[in-house]
């Protein structure tokens, strides 16, 4: 997980320039509670503290450094406990949860998930692409080397910067074998080595300048035109350790014969004092059956609907594929902006066209590029991710406790579950009106995201491995369109277990929106006006990335 800095001030980022911006004014009430200054001071040291002790580009993650870290953390609980609260309003409250939820999570992963000593893939730190939420999904070491951050051709500083970077990568790959000795959990280790094999790959096509990173910008190549030789030994001496990593991860799974879950009294710590949600394993589980059963009958009724109108004519054209893609983008982003649910703004719009996906040949296809064959609209629906990510570098948020994204995932509910609520939200107010087969696809990409989750429920539960949570994620996704051996099932079914709740957030988070939706439509109701999508949207990014739970009680307040 990226664990970004403290801002005081808002600052832009676009490569590695970091551009100054005017911070929005905070309301007045937010900068002069003596208290909320208190704790914006806290919070910066807080965030401070979190990073581990790093020298020349290694972290030190030993047992003796994480034990001191978390001897540690009680005074900053205590610090947190001793701020004056009286007079705060619900946004400052909502920062107060927030800061203590992060501690709780520090506590989290030192009594529980310790991914340190149980997780080889916390180790992976090489990064080409840019996560579509605010940091990193799942918890990965730092330093995180973002190759998304620099700007290439690299200047002088840049390139002795990632020389001390990836050059500390084989020391941190080493100091990980000591690290993980202790770990029983057996999936974590069958799965772990993909990671490495990922990062394997991507130091290699650095190396060989053919790799292409992603972030807000779009897709853009780096390119090691008159990079050091320094950096070129220290890339290829991290390929090198990084593919032993990955031998020596697959020849050790056989001896981690440990479970790997952490069990549902530790899931419900988490969902409660971390994530802030309303719901404990077993709702979750009602919740998502529910999501399941919903969007498959839904598909069915669909279909019938549709049983007269022609199929989706594919598109085989690499190019006639863009262009069309391309004009389902401009559809869904007028669509947003007209209908009210986002404002209309340049690096919006920007930050949307940048994510166009591309053709792909059907023997290279996985569930999502299934559904994009036929129509790019529901992913690019979901991807209103990146306008979200558009808005924290461009729109930041008045408390500086809210310009950066929160630790330990626990954004996931806010992140994932609005925009796979996106999804549906644009269907319903219109967007696939002339486009029949494309509801179909819809409530093909929700059903895919409940059996997911629920087979992440059960393998933190203990009750199944990873192998038989990607056949049910596979077998209860419609069309035949999901393969338990494929790399993404595989993937994301790691990464479900790796970071508690990440696999239910998309359906946690968006049934959270449609509560926050249903209360703005009764106090429309109540107070006789009308329902202004508009207004309710716009009040519910006001409180920026947050769990919904906060957001509910600031709405409250502002009635």
């Amino acid at each position: 997980m990226r664990h970004a800095r403290v801002k005081l001030a808002a600052l832009a980022l676009w490569g590695t320039t970091l551009i100054a911006t005017p911070a929005p004014a905070a309301p007045a009430s937010q900068v002069e509670q003596p208290g909320h200054i208190a704790l914006v001071r806290l919070f910066a040291d807080w965030r401070a503290f979190n990073h581990p002790a790093i020298t020349a580009g290694r972290p030190d993650y030993s047992a003796t450094a994480m034990a001191a870290k978390a001897r540690r953390l009680a005074d900053f609980r205590r610090r947190l406990g001793t701020i004056d609260r009286r007079g705060f309003n619900a946004a400052q409250t909502g920062d107060w949860r927030l800061v203590e939820a992060e501690m709780n999570g520090l506590d989290f992963f030192h009594r529980v998930l310790r991914p340190w000593a149980r997780d080889p893939g916390f180790y992976q730190t090489i990064f080409a692409e840019m996560s579509d939420v605010p940091a990193h999904e799942g918890p990965s070491a730092e330093p995180n080397i973002d190759l998304h951050n620099f700007t290439y051709p690299l200047s002088l500083g840049d390139d002795a910067r990632l020389t001390q970077l990836i050059g500390a990568v084989p020391a941190m790959l080493g100091d990980a074998k000591r690290n993980l000795a202790p770990s029983k959990a057996h999936d974590l280790w069958a799965y772990g080595d993909r990671a490495f094999l990922e990062q394997a790959d991507v130091l290699a096509h650095l190396e060989a300048g053919t790799l292409v990173m992603n972030d807000l910008g779009g897709k853009r190549p780096a390119t090691l035109d008159g990079a050091s030789p320094a950096l070129r030994s220290a890339i290829r001496s991290a390929r090198l350790a990084t593919e032993d990593f990955a031998r020596w991860i697959k020849a050790e799974a056989p001896r981690r014969v440990g479970s790997s879950g952490i069990g549902k009294a530790n899931y419900d710590w988490y969902l409660t004092h971390v994530t802030l949600s309303p719901y404990n394993f077993d709702q979750q589980v009602t919740l998502l059956q529910r999501e399941l059963d919903r969007s498959l009958a839904s598909l069915r009724l669909e279909e019938v609907r549709n049983r007269t109108a022609p199929p989706i004519a594919e598109i085989s054209d690499p190019a006639a594929y863009r262009r069309f893609a391309e004009a389902r983008t401009e559809k869904l982003y007028r669509l947003l902006v007209d209908s009210g649910f986002i404002a209309d703004r340049p690096y919006y719009r920007a930050a949307l066209a940048a994510q166009i996906g591309v053709f792909t040949p059907p023997a290279e296809r996985n569930f999502f590029t299934h559904i994009t064959a036929l129509d790019p609209l529901p992913l690019a629906s979901h991807q209103t991710h990146w306008i979200e990510l558009a808005r924290l570098r461009f729109d930041p948020h008045p408390s500086p406790i809210r310009q950066t994204p929160p630790l330990f995932n626990i954004f996931e509910d806010r992140s994932e579950g609005f925009a796979t609520a996106m999804e549906e939200v644009v269907m319903q107010a219109g967007l696939y009106d002339d486009i029949p087969h494309g509801r179909e696809l819809v409530w093909a990409m929700l059903a895919n995201r409940a059996a997911r989750g629920l087979a992440s429920l059960r393998v933190q539960a203990n009750e199944i491995d990873l192998a038989e949570a990607g056949r049910f994620h596979a077998i209860w996704t419609p069309r035949g369109w999901s393969d338990a051996s494929s790399r993404l099932v595989g993937f994301e079914q790691l990464l479900y277990l790796r970071q508690p709740g990440y696999g239910p957030s998309y359906i946690v988070g968006k049934a959270q929106l449609d509560h926050l939706l249903a209360l703005a439509s009764h106090r429309a109701e109540q107070e006789h006006r009308s329902f202004v999508a508009a207004d309710a949207f716009a009040a519910i990014l006001e409180s920026g990335i947050v769990p919904p739970i906060l957001i509910e009680a600031e709405q409250a307040e502002r009635r």
